[in-house]
């Protein structure tokens, strides 16, 4: 579990001061627009710059229209998200209410550098506009999206400004970090392909195994990273080897809303069985020893219920879907 983070201006470095004072400046001049109507909308349109919003799109892509393609994405979002909480503790830099808590609108108690919305907003909407874009649709199309994209970026870069949530230097950090990842993915992914279709399973497994307790040991702050690229990874193996999932397969409309309510209730089940369960603060036995808030096994259990929730998300709901004649097998060349 992330907890709060507490920095005093005697914790920055000196040569920051500069920067961080003309953030501020910045962000009380962009405030002086302020009412509670325009606050309440920010607040609004920054969550769709979070996995309240990423993960059930991808999961839509994934389930109802290109498994392939919601895959790609679903892996660019956690490792990018994985990326910006490293950062994040690695240089454990204050946000703007930190430092001058009259701009603080809203609260979120991590570090700053670099802005998590930023980044993964970059990653997300520029990998929907390059792969819309280059559909069947045509160049009209392509600069519309592009253009969307970038225009949903900058709105969700304003939002964190206005709440005082980033400095812009945060915001560019996040931009940068982002942009890598794209890229870093657009040049590999050709090769992360060939591996999940080529070796043996079992080395599929350790490999994804190996990284999965890598990135736990790199951000021991949030198992739930790990957890969920073990789960999604290790499921999405399975799916190619043994089911063959096919989310462009059935025609009528229905069938898909099918997929995804089911898909989504399998989500919530799984989440709230294993709150209710395993060790924390909000489980059914709590009150047992080494079992409440905190319990020394609370990261283990995350690390489980993440781990699951991937699985499903990747092989266990297609599992079903093909079960239930909700689509068909057919792999995506």
């Amino acid at each position: 579990m992330i907890e709060a983070v507490s920095i005093t201006n005697a914790e920055v470095l000196p040569p920051l001061f500069a920067i961080y004072r003309w953030g501020i400046d910045l962000i009380q001049q962009i405030q002086s627009i302020q009412s509670p109507l325009l606050t309440g909308l920010i607040k609004f349109i920054t969550v769709l710059g979070t996995e309240y919003f990423y993960i059930p799109v991808i999961l839509l892509i994934f389930w109802c229209i290109n498994e392939k393609k919601g895959a790609s994405l679903g892996f660019i979002i956690i490792l990018s998200a994985f990326i910006n909480g490293f950062f994040k503790e690695l240089l454990k830099q204050p946000r703007p209410f930190s430092l001058e808590p009259s701009v603080g609108l809203a609260f979120e108690p991590s570090y700053g550098i670099p802005s998590g919305h930023a980044q993964l907003s970059l990653c997300f909407w520029l990998f929907l506009a390059f792969w819309l874009g280059g559909s069947r649709f045509g160049r009209r199309l392509a600069r519309v999206t592009l253009l969307g994209a970038i225009l949903f970026i900058l709105l969700i870069a304003f939002t964190r400004l206005y709440l005082g949530l980033h400095f812009p230097t945060d915001i560019l950090a996040g931009w940068i970090l982002g942009a890598l990842t794209l890229g870093l993915w657009f040049v590999f992914r050709t090769r992360v392909a060939m591996l999940l279709n080529a070796g043996k399973l079992r080395v599929k497994m350790i490999t994804i195994a190996a990284i999965a307790f890598g990135m736990n040991a790199l951000f021991p702050a949030d198992r739930s990273l790990g957890g969920l690229f073990l789960g999604f990874s290790a499921g999405y193996v399975l799916m190619l080897e043994y089911i063959s999932f096919n989310a462009a397969s059935g025609a009528f409309f229905s069938a898909r809303c099918l997929r995804y309510v089911l898909g989504i209730a399998g989500c919530v089940l799984i989440y709230k069985v294993f709150v209710l369960v395993f060790p924390g603060g909000d489980s059914v036995f709590s009150t047992q020893p080494f079992w409440g808030a905190s319990s020394p096994y609370y990261d283990l259990g995350r690390f489980i219920r993440y781990g699951l929730l991937g699985l499903w998300a990747s092989a266990g709901a297609p599992w079903l879907f093909l079960r239930l004649r909700l689509a068909e097998k057919g792999r995506r060349v």
